[in-house]
């Protein structure tokens, strides 16, 4: 269920890219990333089947990677709340980026975010696109943190 949630957010990523014309900054990027991770955690969980011990350890890999994920979402919310003149400095498309830069420098200036990323052009129900990816980051660690913490019967972890 997770997997097929992540997969269709990153359908309407896509979507939002290639039929409403939508460009997709740096930490765009980076928060599509963090969906991939999640998703593919959590298609690894069902493909394994794991119980006990195994259940915490996917439950812990999926509150990583949406926690990166929601630290990237409140970076550019972060930048899309400041005022104009504070704003940094536009600068060139991943796909130029990765051209010409090694990706660790590629991974770095996109972290830092750019003018691009504080352009707010889409919103829905007041929200952002980084507000709506936070609000899924937020549910996802919610969920792996249930997995985490909550009680395995003693046969579960014989069968992990």
């Amino acid at each position: 269920m997770v997997f097929l949630v992540c997969a269709g957010l990153l359908a309407v990523a896509f979507y939002m890219e290639h039929v409403m014309g939508l460009e997709p900054c740096p930490l765009c990027w980076l928060q599509r990333f963090g969906f991939m991770g999640a998703g593919l955690v959590s298609l690894l969980a069902f493909l394994h089947g794991p119980r006990g011990f195994g259940n915490r350890v996917y439950g812990l890999l999926l509150v990583v990677a949406a926690g990166a994920g929601l630290v990237v979402a409140g970076r550019q919310l972060w930048l899309q709340s400041l005022p104009a003149d504070q704003v940094p400095a536009c600068g060139p498309s991943v796909d130029y980026m990765l051209e010409v830069l090694p990706w660790f420098e590629v991974l770095q200036t996109a972290l830092k975010g750019t003018g691009d990323c504080a352009e707010v052009v889409w919103r829905f129900l007041g929200l952002s696109i980084p507000g709506w990816t936070a609000v899924f980051f937020s549910l996802l660690i919610v969920l792996g943190l249930f997995v985490m913490l909550r009680r395995y019967s003693p046969r579960d972890w014989l069968q992990s």
